[in-house]
């Protein structure tokens, strides 16, 4: 579930986006201390509940909207990641050419003041007033996506060819999710070793390339001074929501099929080391590899290329291109990899959608609401796959993939450990899975994640700039755009306070900040139990 796009695609890109390096500390600290213990806190939710994302907040009725909100968070950022599997389907396909299409420099796709370069030009050649770009970027922004970087005059109209390859996704995806979460599950076993044997590979092919220590040193060398720059923490936070799927919901949904029993304590242990050694791994990968184009390039690696969400469709081409026998095998596999991460990601944000809405009316037909949500995934993803499509893409990952996230994610760990309470909800667990939780997790829980995320938050929005893309602000439509789903998937919260006041079990404040009679485990005889400790706990007191 937490091992997927996250950490091979986002976290590259965000880590060259951040200064290599600079990034790299606060991202292992924010692991530690946000990432691992929200994952926990997670599981355990949606486990102890048999709830998804809405239901789990019978806990605390008054904080419900945080389940839709997240909703409207998760449907951005699968909308665009569907557009990167298209991307990685489109790359299969032209990998099955004799000649890989990003190893040569088109003609075609020329551009003036701009000088296209393999591994094999001879750049001693004059380069004043010339912008430097290798073959697999060239490819990449003119051949596949037609980019255009400014958005002030529109967006254009979908390209054809990843039209067809985004309709191919959402076919696979509905086709993954049709039989539910435990067909889903089988696939997890290829998916789970499959992308290490090929970033492995990809690893040791990078580094036998010149220049790859220089991109490697770039990525491992600490800048302290961006330790005190909230926007790098930022950004940190964010990234660890994305790779251990934290903030989605889809966590306590996927969590919500458990056995009661089941060592979820365990798992939130291993998958959060797995989680952050894959995330690791990957940022060797494409630092070894950009230090080798930057090498080529003979420009710092810092310049080598624009940091964004293409940098991987630039980067791991790249490499692929370097191998020398037979570079067409390998990248297919290489985009066999990216397409079942990609799904593997999709099926498991998707399938809280899903559930949500299916917990909104029981009756409704599963298979027709997944089909629903495909088409009308389809019709969204279209404008990603447009000539403007990734200017479109980064911002909704900031506003929709990022700042609503990480408000909700803030939201929910004051819910459960300030209004819940950590002492009640540290007691379910030990009920649960008889581990009594240490002071590691509940520092976490009831201190640092509240205070810092809040602390962050602040600062962040004192210190707000307009955004901008490869240098240039984005037209205020497409800014206040990001506004208002930002402002949609947040009114959530309000709306949902107010509808509990008025129709909760208990009218008022006291039955919004209290558990009602639907909270607790599912099963009726587990529930008796729990009940029962619980009032002897209240009589002992």
């Amino acid at each position: 579930m937490s091992v997927g796009l996250g950490n091979v695609w986002r976290f590259p890109y965000t880590a060259y986006a951040n200064g290599g390096g600079a990034f790299l500390i606060p991202y292992i600290i924010v692991l530690m201390l946000i990432g691992r213990p929200l994952y926990f806190m997670e599981l355990a939710m949606g486990q102890f509940s048999s709830a998804s994302s809405v239901k789990v907040w019978n806990m605390v009725p008054a904080v419900r909207g945080v389940g839709f909100g997240q909703v409207i968070g998760t449907a951005s950022v699968v909308s665009y990641y569907c557009c990167l599997i298209a991307l990685a389907l489109h790359y299969m396909g032209s990998s099955c050419q004799s000649v890989l299409p990003w190893t040569v420099c088109h003609p075609d796709l020329s551009e003036d003041n701009v000088l296209c370069i393999t591994s094999t030009t001879n750049t001693t050649q004059n380069t004043d007033n010339l912008t430097i770009i290798s073959a697999a970027e060239q490819y990449f922004k003119r051949g596949v996506l037609k980019s255009k970087d400014d958005i002030s005059d529109g967006i254009g109209m979908p390209d054809l060819q990843l039209t067809v390859c985004l309709a191919a996704c959402w076919v696979l995806l509905f086709f993954t999710l049709w039989k539910g979460v435990a067909s889903s599950g089988k696939v997890a076993y290829f998916t789970a070793i499959f992308p290490y044997v090929v970033l492995i590979t990809l690893l040791v092919r990078g580094l036998t390339l010149d220049g790859a220590m220089e991109g490697i040193m770039f990525y491992i060398t600490p800048k302290w001074s961006e330790l005190l720059n909230p926007k790098v923490w930022y950004a940190a936070v964010t990234q660890s929501f994305f790779s251990l799927s934290t903030g989605f919901g889809a966590l306590i949904t996927y969590s919500s099929y458990n056995d009661f029993r089941h060592n979820s304590y365990r798992d939130a242990l291993i998958i959060s080391v797995a989680d952050t050694l894959t995330s690791l791994l990957a940022g060797f990968v494409i630092f070894s590899i950009l230090g080798n184009l930057a090498f080529e390039l003979g420009v710092p690696v810092k310049d080598v290329v624009d940091s964004g969400p293409g940098l991987a469709f630039v980067s791991y081409p790249s490499a692929l291109a370097k191998f020398d026998f037979l570079p067409q095998l390998f990248s297919v596999l290489f985009f066999l990899m990216l397409v079942t991460l990609g799904l593997g990601s999709a099926t498991g944000l998707t399938s809280g959608i899903i559930a949500v809405v299916c917990d909104l009316n029981p009756k409704w037909n599963k298979t027709v609401v997944t089909g629903i949500i495909c088409i009308a995934g389809f019709g969204i993803g279209l404008v990603y796959v447009t000539p403007g499509g990734q200017a479109i893409l980064a911002l909704v990952d900031f506003f929709g993939g990022g700042f609503i996230i990480f408000v909700l994610a803030m939201v929910e760990v004051l819910a459960v450990s300030w209004i819940y309470g950590l002492k009640r909800f540290t007691s379910d667990i030990k009920f649960m899975l008889n581990v009594s939780v240490g002071i590691y997790w509940k520092f976490c829980w009831g201190i640092f994640i509240p205070v810092s995320l809040l602390g962050i938050f602040i600062y962040f929005l004192a210190t707000y700039t307009p955004l901008t893309y490869q240098g240039q602000l984005y037209p205020k439509s497409a800014e206040y755009a990001g506004y208002i789903l930002t402002i949609f998937a947040l009114v959530q919260i309000p709306i949902w306070f107010l509808h509990s006041l008025c129709t909760g079990e208990k009218k008022g404040c006291q039955g919004a900040f209290t558990p009602n009679s639907d909270w607790g485990p599912a099963r009726h005889s587990v529930k008796l139990e729990w009940l029962s400790k619980d009032l002897e706990h209240l009589t002992e007191l």
